[in-house]
């Protein structure tokens, strides 16, 4: 029990603010709460999940800031991605192929690789030794934090007309990006 406390109200201080909560936002704007929640919750527990078994496997096989720089250019992706859906959207109301739930998952997942609460959730189950309990924790403090999110962004959206959203959550995704590759980079440098 400890286990899950401390991993979930660890997990959700966070996740406040984080890119994966902005990326529920926007979801939400697109897809209902309950697909978008559902998505967050499978891509969650099958990211925490890899996390928690091959974490130490993949950081010692792949440094850590390759697998960082990669999760920061899927940021520029996806804020490109939002800006290209708008135009997408008016031309001809496309739907993914993939459903929504596939889609966001697949979003959720890729964002979630190398992110602080991926690597939050590895050390919390190397400190506590309770897979289930950090494993239950850490998922549903993702899908509490972006709950939170998603209310927050209703609420924002009822104000302030969808396409400025989309842009301005289209703008935090690319300064995200830039900002990891940045940190990446200067990293490396340093190093060198």
């Amino acid at each position: 029990m400890i286990a899950f406390a401390a991993s979930f109200m660890l997990v959700v201080l966070a996740e406040m603010g984080d890119k994966t909560q902005l990326l529920a936002m926007a979801f939400a704007m697109k897809y209902s709460t309950y697909k978008v929640l559902l998505a967050i919750f499978l891509a969650t527990l099958l990211s925490n999940a890899l996390a928690i078994s091959v974490g130490h496997f993949l950081t010692a096989v792949i440094p850590i800031d390759i697998i960082s720089f990669f999760a920061s250019l899927s940021f520029i992706i996806f804020g490109i991605w939002i800006i290209r859906g708008d135009r997408l959207e008016k031309q001809d109301k496309k739907e993914s192929k993939f459903g929504p739930i596939l889609t966001v998952g697949i979003a959720f997942f890729i964002a979630e690789m190398g992110d602080k609460t991926q690597l939050a959730t590895i050390s919390l189950a190397v400190k506590y030794q309770n897979i289930l309990g950090v494993l239950m924790g850490t998922t549903l403090a993702m899908v509490a934090a972006d709950a939170i999110g998603i209310i927050f962004g209703r609420a924002i959206h009822k104000r302030v007309p969808e396409e400025k959203i989309k842009w301005i959550a289209a703008a935090i995704f690319i300064l995200f990006g830039l900002i990891g590759i940045y940190g990446v980079l200067s990293t490396r440098i340093v190093r060198v």
